[in-house]
């Protein structure tokens, strides 16, 4: 019979799988610490904020002489009218051609800030369908951006990287590999662009919306990482119908700052999956340690690439990983991104990108 291939690691699963059990773990401790800060935070507030809403019903009752019950029930049947868009402070009209555009944006883009949504059953049953092909759209939309931004990017920091270094020519010469911008730098730049779009929308809304500076960079995180609380929303007052240069503005800085967040994002995912990758490889090395033995070469899975980490290259033997080389020679390792177009090369145990 033939041998079953052996999809373990060291007794545990696969990297792969090892590797998202171990993301999975991360997340979870990550939330739950998340969860413990906001509750100490906001708890408190959430606390105060009951108690004096309940005052305030209990004076307008008697003020008023309304009684609790009538009362509340015209509360309920008001937050039935605000899913229909009903606020006591008069706003823009939500499902005329503006507002069903700036509707459809805030599905397709995923942020959902939870300001309208369809009423009647016909419009839930096509919002299914047109998320699905919307949604879908604007991720591809999303990936072929970062591509084209990556390579400007490393084009642009090879361009001055040769102008800056003495020995690019000499590299050249003597066929040393060509030089690659690094992770870091492009994650840096892509910061830099978010925070340039963020605080030049703050401005606008800022002087637009009526809300403070930080209120306004509160919200372009919240719009740009596509979360969209719905506690801010822009462009939703009434005299915001006539601006047709902020609307158009509005769009330009959301279309803008949903592509660099992603892209963002992207180059921080892959500085956590070379964390990961050295914290799986350093466990590996302790495992080998305390097992008295070599690293065993099946303990490197075939399910993908083999990994490696700078300071525990050691533990990776040179006859399964061909690529760990030792001393300063150059390790290269490609791991596929986006499709396969967009390659971090590890050189010299540093991330580096590389488009294909």
């Amino acid at each position: 019979m033939p041998s079953k291939k052996k999809d373990s690691w060291c007794g545990c699963p696969s990297l792969d799988a090892a590797r998202l059990t171990l993301l999975g773990v991360l997340i979870a401790l990550y939330m739950l610490a998340g969860a413990v800060l906001f509750s100490s935070l906001e708890r408190s507030a959430e606390i105060l904020s009951h108690q004096l809403w309940e005052k305030r019903l209990m004076d307008f009752t008697g003020e008023h002489n309304v009684s609790y019950k009538a009362l509340n029930s015209l509360l309920r049947h008001y937050e039935e009218a605000r899913r229909a868009g009903i606020r006591a402070e008069r706003g823009r009209a939500l499902w005329d051609i503006p507002g069903a555009f700036y509707f459809v944006g805030t599905v397709v883009s995923t942020i959902g800030f939870g300001l309208s949504a369809p009423s009647t059953v016909a419009g839930k049953v096509l919002l299914v369908f047109y998320g699905l092909f919307g949604c879908s759209a604007t991720v591809l939309f999303f990936n072929l951006f970062l591509e084209r931004v990556v390579r400007l990017l490393s084009l642009l920091l090879k361009w001055c990287h040769s102008k800056t270094s003495q020995h690019s020519y000499l590299e050249a010469r003597v066929g040393e590999v060509e030089w690659k911008s690094s992770t870091y730098q492009v994650t840096l730049i892509l910061f830099a662009a978010v925070m340039a779009v963020a605080c030049g929308a703050a401005s606008l809304y800022s002087a637009m919306e009526g809300w403070t500076y930080s209120e306004s960079l509160y919200f372009c995180f919240v719009a740009f990482s596509t979360v969209g609380f719905g506690d801010f929303v822009s462009v939703q007052r009434k005299q915001h119908e006539e601006i047709r240069a902020y609307q158009v503005a509005n769009c330009v800085l959301m279309l803008l700052g949903l592509c660099f967040t992603y892209a963002l994002f992207s180059t921080i995912s892959l500085m956590i999956r070379q964390g990961l990758n050295c914290i799986m490889m350093t466990l590996a090395r302790i495992y080998a340690h305390f097992s008295h033995g070599k690293l065993d070469q099946s303990c490197l899975s075939d399910s993908g690439p083999p990994i490696c980490c700078p300071h525990v290259l050691d533990a990776c033997d040179e006859s399964h990983c061909d690529w760990a080389k030792r001393g300063s020679s150059v390790q290269q390792h490609r791991e596929t991104v986006d499709g396969g177009k967009v390659l971090p090369t590890v050189l010299g145990g540093e991330a580096h990108y590389e488009i294909i």
